[in-house]
């Protein structure tokens, strides 16, 4: 199989790992909020669901850690698919953006751009 097909392959399991975690993260401040909303709402104390809204809050750190540590594979990646000799941009790629992929697109080596 061609490497920038088996490229492809990774870099799009990159991306749908790095909307996972943000999805993640969005899901648990929203609980976060809803949390907070429903102690007011009843009227209740702050004392009330503290422990929940601590764990709630060391889930958001655990997963901006887990962000951090997703970008950081990215660059890596980044550098492997240089040293494997694979010169391509995705453009197009749906990252949830709405943009559908188009496909692979050859760039100029960095000889001849120069």
């Amino acid at each position: 199989m061609e490497k920038v097909f088996v490229a492809q392959r990774v870099a799009n399991k990159l991306y749908a790992t790095e909307a996972a975690v943000d999805a993640a993260m969005m899901e648990v401040t929203e609980m976060m909020a809803e949390l907070v909303q429903a102690r007011k709402d009843l009227g209740l104390s702050a004392v009330v669901a503290n422990g929940a809204s601590a764990k709630l809050a060391e889930a958001v750190q655990a997963l901006a850690t887990a962000r951090t540590a997703v970008v950081d594979a990215h660059g890596e990646l980044d550098s492997v698919k240089l040293r494997l000799g694979i010169r391509t941009k995705m453009i197009g790629f749906d990252k949830g953006d709405g943009i559908e992929t188009r496909g692979l697109r050859e760039v100029a080596s960095v000889r001849e751009a120069v």
